[in-house]
């Protein structure tokens, strides 16, 4: 007979900190890590409506004031400094 689990196990290395948050949050909620982990990453593949919003509002704005580059950011926190400075 073979075998029919559709599920595949795999290893994963954590920090002692993050595994005993881990624990305290799968305990907490009543289910395994397994569970927890699962979730995690559907959580993590899976698009946020909202922050897809924000991302666009923030990247029309930039276009908007010419931001094109991380040295465009950087030359505009420099001279916002300096105009606000007291």
């Amino acid at each position: 007979m073979s075998d029919m689990r559709t599920a595949k196990t795999v290893s994963i290395t954590l920090p002692p900190d993050l595994l005993i948050k881990a624990q305290a949050i799968a305990q907490r909620e009543h289910r395994t890590i397994s569970e927890l982990f699962r979730e995690a990453l559907r959580r993590y593949m899976t698009p946020d409506p909202e922050l897809a919003t924000v991302l666009e509002r923030i990247r029309a704005k930039g276009k908007e004031l010419g931001i094109r580059t991380e040295a465009d950011v950087e030359r505009l926190s420099d001279e916002y400094r300096r105009d606000n400075r007291r």
